[in-house]
């Protein structure tokens, strides 16, 4: 991969992006790491014109954006707004909390429906449209995964995947043959670790000290044509921009030709 397809997840710094000036602060402190792109999630309140141009000051680029089920299902086009606004051309679906759990097969598939209409709006837009997995897409439902069901009940051209190494683990998948799975599919990987703490369990880390197998993630990945390469950490031990660090410092030096 290049550098410059290497992206921080914002969610990471969630607790330092609660005000303009807030972002401000730590979107520079992202690029002094060296990212030289970010993906939104966490933000607090700030008007995305505001947004654009604090990122055009620090030379970052919104390679994508998280957006609420809300704003996907009930209102695509605000979000093609929003996308146009910041120069971003992919818009992510978080996580389905905020709809019925996937007991059944018929729910899935209703849902799936739900994701096929936005993508397809936000296709005819220029707007690449992706899935965001946690966990709960490896459980099975009438003896299939949901997320077998979930790529198998939704058009290729509309939906991609935004692949969660850390929570492909967690559901009791393999990142890697994840990647080579969802093949021309995959537009983005999260790149979080997974390790594991006596004390508490399974626990989030820095990408290269837990036990996922970045070398086979990364090349599957890289084969598939994925776009960007994104660190996040959902809980860390200290300073979240020194876990920042850590990362990049670990996929530059292991995984970029430039």
């Amino acid at each position: 991969m290049k550098l410059n397809q290497v992206a921080c997840q914002l969610y990471t710094v969630r607790e330092h992006l609660q005000t303009p000036n807030d972002i401000a602060a730590s979107l520079k402190k992202v690029r002094a790491i060296g990212y030289e792109a970010v993906e939104l999630s966490g933000l607090g309140n700030i008007e995305t014109a505001e947004l654009a141009q604090i990122l055009s000051g620090e030379g970052l680029v919104c390679c994508a954006a998280h957006e609420s089920s809300k704003a996907l299902f009930s209102d695509p086009q605000a979000v093609v707004e929003r996308c146009r606004l910041l120069n971003c051309h992919i818009a992510v679906f978080p996580w389905p909390g905020n709809h019925p759990p996937f007991d059944t097969l018929a729910d899935v598939q209703e849902f799936a429906k739900y994701l096929n209409t936005a993508g397809h709006i936000l296709h005819e837009s220029g707007i690449t449209f992706c899935y965001h997995n946690h966990h709960m897409e490896f459980r099975r439902v009438e003896r299939r995964l949901v997320m077998d069901v979930l790529f198998d009940e939704t058009d290729p051209r509309y939906v991609k995947a935004e692949l969660d190494t850390h929570w492909v683990q967690y559901g009791g998948g393999n990142p890697g043959e994840w990647c080579r799975k969802l093949h021309e599919r995959l537009a983005i990987l999260h790149m979080k670790d997974y390790g594991i703490d006596a004390e508490n369990g399974v626990v989030f880390e820095e990408v290269g000290n837990g036990n996922l197998d970045w070398p086979d993630i990364i090349a599957s990945a890289q084969d598939c044509g994925c776009q960007w390469f994104v660190v996040e950490q959902d809980r860390c031990p200290g300073d979240p921009f020194e876990s920042l660090q850590k990362s990049f410092k670990f996929v530059r030096r292991m995984f970029c030709t430039e």
